[in-house]
């Protein structure tokens, strides 16, 4: 488990390489290097099982480097937060290099994860952006589309960013309407879930289709149909949450 106090007095510990989206396998196939002394330009992360943990930004990344996506299909879903930590901190080490408010260079602090603006005062924290992520249910069928950006064939669960000023359960509502055209009655919260692309967290819900007629939005949505459990597309991946959420969907359908 990661425990996420900054190690502030440790000058050694496990390392993560990660350059270009793409990190380092260890020699013994995972994420984690070996126990190693520490440089300055490392940045801590916490610890792991006890032992001190850090990111190590390289410039270049190595021809043998799994992608992110590469890593979490491949390891435990408990080790999915060293993958979410380091990519999701490695963005901000490279976003905020420079103050948003008067850009002026800004310096790492020590103490927090913070990038700090002598020049104006200004800091900068890891950007986390909430995100709605819905199964769409009617009876025992599921609602599924596909983005453009989709590989071919695969259909997954609608997804949003919540606006400001909008709460989960709004923009439930809103990301449905708007992409399929389609009001739910009861919406239920399922669970979250770190998605480091390149720093959201998924909250997952459930939700009630009031019909089942669908107007796609033609945009973010190239396509949307109703499946039944039995005769299912090509699905998301199983370490994202929005497999998890279709995998309880059948589960519940399964047992009744």
């Amino acid at each position: 488990m990661l425990r996420r106090e900054l190690p502030l007095d440790a000058r050694q510990g496990h390392v993560i390489r990660l350059a270009e989206g793409r990190i380092a396998p260890a020699p013994d196939g995972g994420v984690l290097q070996p126990v190693m002394p520490w440089t300055a330009q490392m940045q801590p992360l916490g610890y792991w099982q006890d032992v001190p943990l850090a990111l190590s930004l390289e410039a270049q990344a190595g021809s043998d480097w799994p992608t992110a996506r590469d890593w979490l299909a491949r390891l435990p879903e408990s080790r999915f937060p060293l993958v979410s930590t380091a990519l999701q901190v490695g963005a901000w080490l490279r976003d905020h290099r420079f103050c948003g408010r008067c850009g002026a260079p800004s310096e790492r602090l020590d103490a927090e994860f913070a990038m700090h603006c002598h020049a104006c005062g200004h800091r900068n924290y890891p950007r986390i952006s909430p995100c709605i992520i819905t199964l769409v249910t009617h009876g025992e069928a599921l609602l599924l589309a596909r983005s453009p950006r989709f590989p071919p064939g695969r259909y997954s669960t609608l997804a949003g960013f919540i606006e400001p000023g909008e709460s989960a359960e709004e923009a439930v509502r809103r990301e449905i309407f708007e992409e399929v055209g389609i009001a739910v009655g009861r919406v239920r919260y399922f669970r979250s879930q770190a998605w480091p692309f390149p720093h959201s967290l998924m909250l997952g819900f459930f939700a009630e289709a009031a019909s089942r007629r669908i107007r796609i939005d033609g945009v973010e949505i190239a396509d949307a149909a109703w499946f039944s459990p039995r005769q299912l597309p090509q699905l998301p991946p199983l370490y994202s949450i929005s497999r998890a959420l279709i995998e309880t969907h059948l589960a519940e359908v399964a047992a009744r």
